[in-house]
């Protein structure tokens, strides 16, 4: 039997790194080395519990957590990012970057980390929405119909538009060879730019996730949309990510190169 890939898990705090160590507690592919909240946090210190070893407890440094893991998963916060990357870096570690919010500064700094690691980076780790952002491309491509991009979450979302409807809309825009900036609108007042993307962001109770991409043309639409009905789908996601990025070659993926698209 092969061995299992160990997995270190940041954020573990959140919702998401609850939903990736319970994640791992399933896959027998995987196991779990350990996982990190930042300093101060409630959770850390806290005992993991069954079915993880007795004495792994949520810690707040990545560094020992890195040597000992063969992956890490990182839903934290864009502040967080940098001592991440180097924790990786410098244990010579794998990286599934699922934090969203990211701006062009956190970008450089993942290339840069790139070079030295495997690095994995997504706005969203749920497989279904990368098979979406292929639909969305094709149809860009071949149809010079208005887009627009809506999407649901939680009322505690911090960032909108979501960092999935974001990577939506570069995905359109580069299909039809326009820079993603040009395109872009947040917000509206009169009528409508040829060839903008619009976006809207919806946030309320305690859904986990919808987007939807209207493409409208003369007398007919077409409307691609994703459900996420619970953040186990994200979880699964980046494990998935993580169980096939170990052992790859320093570089920058995505999860269309673990589907293969």
């Amino acid at each position: 039997m092969a061995a299992r890939i160990r997995i270190g898990v940041l954020g573990a705090g959140g919702r998401m790194g609850a939903a990736v160590i319970a994640a791992a507690a399933a896959e027998p592919r995987a196991m779990l080395a350990g996982a990190i909240e930042r300093a101060g946090h409630e959770a850390v210190g806290r005992p993991l519990g069954a079915p993880f070893a007795a004495n792994l407890t949520i810690c707040a440094n990545p560094g020992p957590l890195a040597h000992a893991s063969d992956v890490l998963i990182d839903f934290t916060s864009p502040a967080a990012l940098e001592a991440t990357l180097d924790a990786a870096c410098e244990a010579g570690k794998a990286v599934v970057v699922g934090t969203t919010g990211l701006e062009a500064g956190h970008h450089a700094l993942i290339d840069r980390a790139a070079r030295t690691v495997a690095v994995l980076q997504a706005a969203n780790t749920s497989l279904g929405v990368a098979v979406l952002t292929r639909l969305v491309r094709e149809a860009a491509r071949t149809l010079d119909w208005d887009i627009e991009i809506a999407e649901l979450h939680h009322r505690h979302k911090v960032d909108a538009p979501s960092g999935t409807a974001l990577a939506l809309g570069e995905a359109a825009a580069a299909a039809r060879g326009r820079r993603f900036d040009d395109v872009a609108a947040y917000g509206r007042e009169g009528e409508r730019r040829p060839g903008e993307i619009g976006f809207a962001s919806l946030r309320g109770g305690s859904a986990a996730g919808d987007h939807l991409v209207l493409l409208a043309g003369e007398g007919e639409r077409i409307e691609l949309v994703h459900r996420a009905e619970n953040r186990m789908i994200f979880a699964r996601g980046a494990l998935q990510a993580a169980l096939w990025l170990a052992g790859k070659a320093a570089g920058r993926y995505a999860i269309d190169d673990v589907l293969g698209l």
